[in-house]
């Protein structure tokens, strides 16, 4: 993580923001102290994950989307 000065940033934004840009982050200070952070933006995924990734790895019980017990829900509601 790259500390750099409010100053020196303004003299050289372009070059801070290809690193940043590259997957480095920059911490802004001023007086020593952390003002802001500037680091990359996660990209969205593209790629779509395979159908059937976890293809029998587990199995989803019958019940499944049953209603839960009285006392289940009692403890959520907070009764």
């Amino acid at each position: 993580m790259l500390q750099v000065s409010i100053e020196e940033i303004l003299r050289d934004l372009v070059a801070y923001l290809q690193r940043v840009e590259a997957g480095e982050t920059v911490v802004i200070v001023r007086a020593g102290q952390p003002v802001a952070e500037m680091k990359p933006i996660m990209p969205s995924a593209k790629t779509l994950r395979p159908f059937g990734l976890c293809a029998r790895e587990f199995t989803v019980p019958e019940d499944f989307d049953a209603p839960l017990p009285e006392d289940i829900l009692n403890a959520f509601e907070g009764t």
